[in-house]
């Protein structure tokens, strides 16, 4: 908690009580069904909650917001986004059921009622959405098709409505192969100090 405190130092009590539990809901759940690695579970502030909130240094997200997790697996990035920004609407997908139920007992637990976990494909999902967000779930080649129709026409942020996705190691292929325009990287070492973050990036590319 001290480091996530250190990099977000504005919590309300409420947030800081709704973080620190979450290590021990996980490492309860991930007993069940396992969706951390266990090397990741002993470091999960760290490895999953404050990675996942390198998202919101480079966008924070207004009240009303509408985001889309794809693939977020045990609740990451969206579960730790949903605490921070609790006026936004998070819906979680992964196509694996066991893994959505996991994201709703962890929500239910904490008490998070902009969160709605569901077991469906992105390309499935109804709606549309000013931000995706996503962590390392496929290349972007493949992943941009998924949710290429489910962004909203009008913006009301800094950044253009589009994706967010974490991302690691030397992205100059991948990023080339997707012959996706207007591409930004940030790099995570900007934000966090911790050597797990120098080569950890959040990738934005805006709908087109």
């Amino acid at each position: 908690m001290k480091n996530l405190l250190r990099y977000f130092p504005d919590l309300t009590d409420a947030q800081k009580e709704q973080f620190a539990q979450l290590p021990a809901l996980y490492a309860e759940w991930n007993d069940k069904i396992n969706v951390v690695s266990r090397k990741d579970i002993e470091n999960l502030t760290e490895r999953h909650v404050i990675h996942s909130l390198g998202i919101a240094k480079v966008q924070t997200f207004k009240p009303g917001t509408q985001i889309l997790d794809v693939g977020t697996g045990g609740g990451f990035p969206g579960i730790p986004l949903a605490i921070l920004f609790p006026d936004s609407n998070f819906h979680l997908v992964d196509s694996i059921g066991k893994k959505i139920k996991v994201v709703n007992e962890v929500s239910a637990a904490l008490g998070l009622t902009n969160v709605k976990g569901e077991h469906i494909r992105a390309e499935q999902v109804p709606g549309d959405f000013h931000f995706v967000v996503s962590r390392a779930v496929t290349r972007l080649a493949n992943f941009y098709p998924w949710v290429k129709d489910k962004f909203k026409k009008q913006s009301n942020h800094q950044l253009k409505n589009g994706i967010l996705y974490l991302k690691g190691g030397d992205l100059a292929d991948e990023l080339k192969e997707s012959k996706l325009k207007r591409i930004k990287s940030y790099a995570l070492s900007e934000y966090f100090k911790e050597e797990f973050f120098e080569t950890k990036q959040v990738i934005y590319i805006p709908a087109q």
